[in-house]
């Protein structure tokens, strides 16, 4: 298997990988280019945007600063909004539904690291999928952990921090996140 497949799959891999450093790269050029095109010029950001992530819906709007590990790992569904100063560590897939909205600040990652010291100061890394259904919307400077999938129309609070994974309809916050309410 290549660095890029044991990364995909969820194995530890070689972030040191001379295809991982390209992809990581050509994500950063892009993103730096997002990050420094006019809000006047929407068409010009969707270009950008498409070129970035895996896959889009029709519509779709992404507040400047944003910033992603790889970009191709990133699908997004109709009517989804970004606000400002989003990250995405888009080691594994990252899966967003339709009609959904985060919230300034927030964090979306699937990278992590060993707990073993010896294999984290080797420098190996792995990652877990996040999954997150239609119409949901994630509150600002809310943090949603490594291999977390969200059913459809959660509501995260803002400030929660996200470690397990929720069905549908339920409003979550807290750290670590729990149901608040049902919807």
């Amino acid at each position: 298997m290549t660095e890029k497949e044991k990364m995909l799959s969820g194995e530890y891999y070689d972030p040191d990988d001379s295809e991982l450093i390209a992809m990581r790269l050509r994500a950063r050029l892009l993103t730096e280019t997002l990050n420094q095109t006019s809000a006047e010029k929407p068409e010009e950001r969707h270009r950008i945007i498409r070129a970035l992530f895996g896959s889009t819906g029709k519509v779709f709007h992404i507040e400047s600063v944003f910033n992603c590990e790889y970009g191709k790992n990133i699908h997004v569904g109709d009517n989804f909004f970004a606000n400002f100063g989003c990250v995405i560590l888009d080691v594994a897939e990252v899966r967003i539904g339709r009609d959904c909205l985060i919230a300034p600040q927030v964090g979306i990652y699937t990278a992590t690291h060993p707990t073993d010291p010896k294999k984290r100061a080797a420098g190996l890394e792995y990652a877990k999928p996040i999954t997150i259904g239609d119409n949901c919307w994630i509150g600002g400077h809310a943090t949603i952990n490594p291999g977390v999938t969200l059913g459809n129309n959660v509501v995260v609070a803002s400030g929660a921090v996200v470690t397990k994974s929720f069905g549908d309809n339920v409003v979550i916050g807290g750290n670590p996140a729990r149901i608040l309410k049902t919807i």
